[in-house]
């Protein structure tokens, strides 16, 4: 097959979808890479390196899109990369397709097949290829709430550590999964007092069991988010349903009343965000403030850290690729449930469920499609 990775050319998004070593399991396979020109060059990855490993390396962007049976990317095609893409040709990427009606339509309407990262399962249950951005994303969230704080950049200007005589700051985490785990590791390691909430009990059991009283549990509620949120310094906000739009926790009156200065975090703005007030930021332009509150709302938070992320994520998604690329989409889907969870849209057709709802569109089954 030939596989082809073009440079992203999302606003400040500097990962790469294959690093060499990937292209050189790939091409030791037999399969032709087709990698556009300075696509890893901004993580340290350059041309030559991919030469070496097997790859071919083209010129510009509409070579690989034509050439290629199959797309590895990282974030969601931009429009004019939707416009190049064709019937039958796999998309293997992020996509979050639930808040983002207009890239969903134009996906349909390509006749492509599209496997989103982000809801392709595990054996071991949970998102595999989405755990290694949402590690990362946990973790900077901390950092950039930390650094939101202060006063330069639109905070109240505490220190979220504290120092001795002075109270360290409070940081509330809605959702105890991968992203709210990760920060939660990083807010503790830091010193400041933290909250995280969750609707899963026995998970909320766990991480007490791990931290003891460095933490405060709590079981999710209205009530609970509304007195957490309102005493908090920082809230992350890193609730998920896969596939599906973020649940809208935290409202535009509980905003309001929150302290000055504060910070808000919405990890989950790839799925719509979790706060009433949330808006897609970039790298460029990372924050806004509302009702005295700072909203820091990255859509690609590990684009940041593209060399750390390129690899993490990398590492994650190969295995697939060249599932993919050896057996075709049907067969490897017919024989692994887990893929066949990340097919999204399919030859017109909307195949995972949670998205045909929140896109208002008729629901296909992926199985149905596979004869």
């Amino acid at each position: 097959m030939q596989i082809g990775v073009p440079r992203e050319i999302k606003n400040q998004e500097y990962r790469v979808g294959l690093t060499p070593a990937s292209a050189r399991e790939l091409a030791r396979r037999g399969h032709q890479v087709l990698i556009q020109k300075q696509a890893g060059a901004a993580v340290g990855l350059s041309d030559e390196a991919y030469m070496a490993a097997g790859a071919t390396v083209c010129g510009d962007a509409s070579e690989v899109w034509s050439r290629a049976g199959m797309i590895i990317k990282v974030k969601e095609p931009q429009a004019a990369e939707r416009a190049m893409l064709r019937p039958g040709q796999i998309l293997y990427a992020y996509l979050h397709l639930a808040p983002d009606r207009d890239q969903a339509m134009a996906l349909i309407a390509s006749g492509a097949v599209c496997i989103a990262y982000e809801t392709i399962t595990g054996p071991a249950g949970g998102l595999p290829l989405l755990a290694p951005m949402s590690e990362v994303a946990g973790r900077m969230s901390i950092q950039v709430a930390a650094a939101s704080l202060e006063k330069p950049h639109g905070g109240m200007g505490l220190l979220l550590a504290g120092v001795p005589g002075v109270a360290p700051g409070h940081v509330a985490i809605l959702g105890a999964g991968v992203v709210g785990t990760h920060a939660l590791q990083m807010a503790v390691g830091i010193g400041a007092r933290v909250t995280i909430l969750d609707t899963n009990v026995e998970r909320l059991r766990q991480l007490d069991l791990i931290f003891g009283n460095r933490i405060t549990t709590l079981s999710s509620s209205a009530h609970a988010i509304e007195k957490t949120v309102l005493s908090a310094d920082a809230v992350i906000g890193a609730v998920l349903i896969p596939g599906a739009a973020a649940p809208r926790l935290v409202t535009r009156e509980m905003i309001a009343a929150m302290k000055n200065g504060a910070v808000v975090v919405d990890v989950a703005i790839d799925q719509g965000g979790c706060f009433e007030t949330s808006r897609a930021t970039t790298h460029a332009q990372p924050t806004y403030v509302v009702d005295g509150v700072v909203h820091y709302c990255v859509a690609n938070m590990p684009g940041a850290v593209p060399r750390t992320s390129t690899f993490a994520l990398t590492n994650a998604t190969l295995g697939h690729a060249i599932t993919l690329a050896e057996k075709g989409w049907k067969r490897a889907m017919a024989d692994d449930a887990h893929l066949r969870a990340g097919l999204n849209i399919c030859e017109g057709r909307v195949t995972y469920e949670a998205v045909a709802h929140a896109l208002g569109e008729p629901y296909v089954p992926a199985h149905d499609l596979l004869g």
